[in-house]
């Protein structure tokens, strides 16, 4: 899944679970570490295999749930030490997602492989002509309906984001008030 289909995804089931918790419409501060979170996987592992080569492929480190269940359980637990488990729950929510619709294409591809949830337990092959490029990537995409769908999961995330008052982007703002000196 590309990063937009993992930000609506992420946004839409933290959403969801504000709602089903009875908060309203989700946090400021939340709905970024949600986001963070949802992209997390990727911004560890495509570097480390694409660019440095230390990864077999851009799926194994920071997808798979020995790393990242322990890793959400750790920053719910620290988070909760400093009063804040909504962010813990948030960085949870964004980061398991993202493994989980990454390996959603199992339940129709019988060609897909989700063997990154359990790695090093389960060997993922190696890219055997070097890491793939982000153009050919996108080219591979473009007939996929699970490419296509990303579109409409975007469009319902950012209905639901503007119908809620766009969480998030107060502190984004915030900070470029203080950056331009144009803040207090």
């Amino acid at each position: 899944m590309w990063p937009m289909g993992h930000l609506a995804v992420a946004y839409l089931l933290y959403a969801g679970y504000c709602r089903a918790r009875g908060h309203g419409r989700p946090g400021e501060v939340p709905t970024l570490v949600v986001l963070f979170g949802s992209l997390f996987p990727d911004l560890v592992d495509k570097p480390l295999a694409w660019y440095l080569g230390v990864l077999p492929t851009g799926r194994t480190l920071a997808h798979s749930l020995l790393v990242l269940v322990p890793l959400t359980l750790g920053l719910y637990a620290l988070a909760r030490r400093r009063g804040h488990p909504e962010y813990g729950v948030a960085f949870a929510i964004g980061t398991l997602s993202h493994a989980f619709v990454d390996a959603a294409p199992v339940l129709w591809d019988p060609n897909a492989d989700a063997g990154f949830l359990l790695w090093p337990l389960v060997p993922v092959p190696a890219y055997e002509d070097g890491a793939p490029t982000v153009t050919a990537l996108f080219a591979d995409s473009l007939g996929d309906p699970y490419f296509l769908a990303e579109f409409v999961l975007l469009a319902l995330a950012l209905v639901l984001w503007r119908r809620q008052g766009h969480p998030g982007v107060g502190p984004l703002l915030a900070l470029t008030d203080r950056g331009s000196g144009r803040g207090s």
